[in-house]
């Protein structure tokens, strides 16, 4: 893309070949999942950007050359943030260059478009969980936007960890989708959830994963126990801000708010390929709702911001 702007400006262009400098690895892209943060870098509103810029904050594939570093062609690689897509090139493409510390070696023959789905998503979810909310066996979750393909995989691990989880929808038909998939209550989202929860949990849930954004923060704040925590992780709501923000009177006393936008640092080879081998093993199930060409990449887009997506979107190269 040359300049923010709809999904037009992606376009398939040939480049010349991105060259490794020592400590970089060049990576045979074989597929990427597509993410809300590239959307809004495409629309503009992610400060710094330059362009050209070929979008795409992760990836995966196999190592083509990468010297000075620990990675020998034929690895098969994982690649998420670190200023991918934004700071330099990204993973929209057949080839990338990604510095080794954003890099993870694992060992998986999961389909290439099954692997591409689920880097990202790990990393997010399970950053939230930890970094975020510091979530414990025993307390309760309440996950607002709880279809996306985030809130599926943080429920599942929320299960595993042994909290009750809640989960929101906003259609009857995913609900059982979602127990399937850990929740112990499916809620009914689109307004306020307040009353919900708390004929559930009646003192307010421990832990509120927030991925619709500022449009129901006010009301996942007071979805919170005194001393729960809130987490802010997504924008699916498509809003950034919330005008007029008064936190004396927004954040009922004694809960926390908190945020994630983690990156790479917060995720370990051993963390991904134990993720990995639990989807071969068939113990969770990505939800991936298209996989799209390389080509389609504007269509994907176009896809993601009209909210057709019912889980991952993920791109085959």
């Amino acid at each position: 893309m040359h300049a923010p702007g709809s999904p037009d400006v992606l376009r398939l262009k040939d480049v010349p070949d991105p060259q490794p400098r020592e400590g970089e690895v060049l990576i045979a892209v074989r597929a990427f999942g597509l993410n809300r943060s590239e959307l809004f870098t495409r629309q503009g509103h992610s400060p710094g950007v330059e362009f050209p810029r070929v979008l795409g904050i992760e990836c995966v594939g196999e190592v083509i050359a990468a010297p000075g570093t620990r990675f020998a062609p034929g690895d098969r690689v994982a690649a998420i943030m670190g200023g991918m897509g934004r700071q330099y090139d990204g993973g929209y493409a057949e080839l990338t260059r990604v510095p080794a510390a954003h890099v993870y070696r694992v060992q998986t023959h999961l389909p290439w478009e099954v692997f591409g789905a689920l880097p990202e998503m790990f990393q997010t979810a399970q950053g939230s969980l930890t970094t975020g909310l510091r979530a414990q066996p025993g307390e309760t979750l309440l996950v607002r936007g709880g279809t996306s393909s985030i809130g599926m995989t943080a429920a599942a691990l929320a299960a595993d960890l042994g909290m009750t989880v809640l989960a929101t929808t906003r259609s009857e038909a995913k609900a059982d989708a979602l127990r399937t998939n850990g929740a112990h209550h499916v809620l009914r989202g689109g307004g306020s959830l307040v009353e919900q929860v708390r004929a559930i949990a009646p003192d307010g849930v421990d832990c509120v994963l927030e991925l619709i954004g500022a449009t129901t923060l006010l009301d996942s704040l007071r979805c919170a126990r005194v001393g729960g925590r809130v987490c802010m992780t997504g924008i699916l709501g498509g809003s950034w801000t919330l005008p007029d923000f008064e936190p004396m009177t927004a954040i009922p006393t004694g809960v926390f708010l908190t945020a994630y936008s983690g990156g790479s640092g917060d995720l370990t080879e051993e963390a991904l390929e134990g993720f990995l081998r639990r989807v071969a093993a068939g113990s969770f199930t990505p939800r991936i709702d298209r996989v799209f060409g390389l080509h389609e990449v504007a269509a994907a887009h176009a896809y993601m911001e009209a909210n057709r997506a019912k889980g991952k979107l993920v791109v085959r190269v």
